[in-house]
């Protein structure tokens, strides 16, 4: 079929008005967050039901085109784009909460639900839904889903994996698989759920999930330290650790704080460091608030902290938190050079040394801001494109960074992507953390579930 006649039939599968072919659409559905490539899909399909979904899948089958899943758009490794006539499954439409479960603290919902929908759901519930990071507000659980999204609150609750107990999904076949029903506990074989989970798209597309709720947090408390070096970081982290049952521990440098309060954010305290810890803690009774003052004493006495501030009131806390996740916000008009790497938490502080002299040394003219989720081991390095220099330059000379800094995260035995995903801006070095004989079994599953290839072609493997 000629492209205007699959588009005809993908109108006749759904209707006229779920299927999007103008410039603006292809343009907006078509792309994530990063700017390294073009969009140019050759349609959107908004389906509203599972059985359209599969619908599509089979089309696409049928005529050799490639399909990709879109959730949110607000992915940071091109896992999303669709550059070369894809048809682009945008689930915007399937954005309904099922059912709940109050018994079970479970809620099953369409993938197509963003990600503060489901946080607002369970707070007006009375529980809480975990997984937490900036995209929040437009973001959607089928995209957290196939990146194993994490977030800031790993350290106490995990990525989303740890909270998917059931997901229903169209396999790249365009098969419905219901996989493990919402259950906690099921020793019944293969968990075709976990597969899903990180796949990003190749395997097949989320439609439904079953997600596990907890109690809300109580009394939350966040303390933001200066410290002198990065050694000092791991220091606190350790001494608050052994103490203290933290949800958040989150780092960020003097040139990611500069950013921040360069669009209109507060500065926390009068004294100047090169980095800050965001520390967040249950303050669920006055022995804990007694023993959070005296590690903080104890940790100023050893030199450190520098300075530090404790929220007050929730109005304060929310203040505090934006000095941290604002900065992706306030960094994003410099093009960022995005960089998601994790190693174990116990060879942070000389990965770090290691990775900062790479580039220090290579890209003395760059701006370097380092950022991240430091109590699970994982760092953002974002290197600031120059006005001077254009994308195509900048790119190309970041393409040399990547390189050494991946040999760096082999060397530790890290990830080169810890929450973003591989996407296609990764693919080239997924061997860095994934030798070939596991690339081989990743082939051999991709074509189980997808063996024409539709499902997100280019992207993770």
């Amino acid at each position: 079929m000629s492209n205007d006649q699959n588009i005809e039939q993908l109108k006749a599968l759904l209707t006229p008005n779920q299927v999007k072919t103008a410039v603006d659409d292809l343009e907006a559905y078509g792309k994530d967050w990063t700017k390294v490539h073009d969009p140019k899909p050759l349609a959107i399909v908004l389906p509203k039901s599972v059985e359209q979904v599969q619908a599509v899948v089979k089309f696409a089958n049928e005529q050799n085109l490639a399909v990709v899943p879109s959730g949110g758009r607000t992915g940071l490794s091109g896992g999303a784009v669709a550059a070369y006539g894809e048809i682009v499954v945008a689930m915007d439409l399937m954005n309904q909460v099922l059912d709940f479960n109050e018994l079970d603290r479970s809620v099953h919902v369409q993938a197509g639900v963003i990600t503060e929908q489901l946080q607002q759901f369970a707070e007006e519930k009375s529980l809480f839904y975990p997984v937490d990071f900036a995209s929040a507000g437009s973001s959607q659980i089928g995209g957290n889903v196939g990146t194993n999204a994490g977030g800031i609150k790993v350290i106490r609750y995990g990525m989303t994996r740890n909270w998917v107990t059931g997901l229903k999904v169209v396999t790249g076949k365009g098969d419905i698989l219901d996989l493990n029903h919402g259950l906690i506990k099921n020793a019944t074989g293969y968990d075709f759920r976990h597969l899903f989970i990180g796949s990003e798209g190749t395997l097949g597309i989320v439609v439904e999930a079953n997600i596990q709720l907890t109690r809300q947090p109580k009394d939350l408390s966040v303390l933001v330290l200066g410290v002198p070096d990065f050694a000092a970081v791991m220091k606190v982290l350790h001494a608050f650790q052994k103490d203290i049952d933290l949800t958040a521990f989150e780092f960020f440098s003097d040139i990611a704080l500069g950013h921040v309060l360069a669009h209109g954010v507060a500065k926390p305290f009068d004294t100047e460091a090169p980095f800050y810890t965001l520390i967040e803690f249950e303050g669920v009774s006055d022995r804990t608030q007694d023993d959070v003052m005296k590690l903080f004493e104890y940790c100023m006495e050893q030199g450190w902290v520098l300075d530090g501030v404790i929220s007050q009131s929730s109005a304060q806390l929310e203040n505090l938190w934006q000095l941290r996740e604002r900065i992706s916000e306030s960094i994003a008009p410099y093009m960022p050079y995005k960089n998601d790497i994790s190693v174990t938490i116990s060879k942070v502080p000389e990965f770090v040394q290691k990775v900062d002299d790479i580039v220090q040394k290579n890209y003395p003219d760059f701006e370097i801001v380092w950022f991240g989720h430091i109590g699970d081991g994982n760092m953002h390095l974002n290197i600031l494109k120059p006005n001077e220099i254009s994308k195509e330059e900048f790119l190309d000379k970041c393409k040399n960074v990547s390189q050494w800094v991946y040999e760096a995260v082999k060397e530790y035995g890290g990830s080169i992507s810890a929450e973003h995903g591989v996407g296609m801006i990764k693919k080239p070095f997924l061997n860095y953390t994934r030798t070939e004989v596991e690339l081989d079994y990743m082939r051999a599953m991709k074509k189980v579930f997808d063996p024409k290839g539709v499902m997100n072609p280019g992207k993770l493997i």
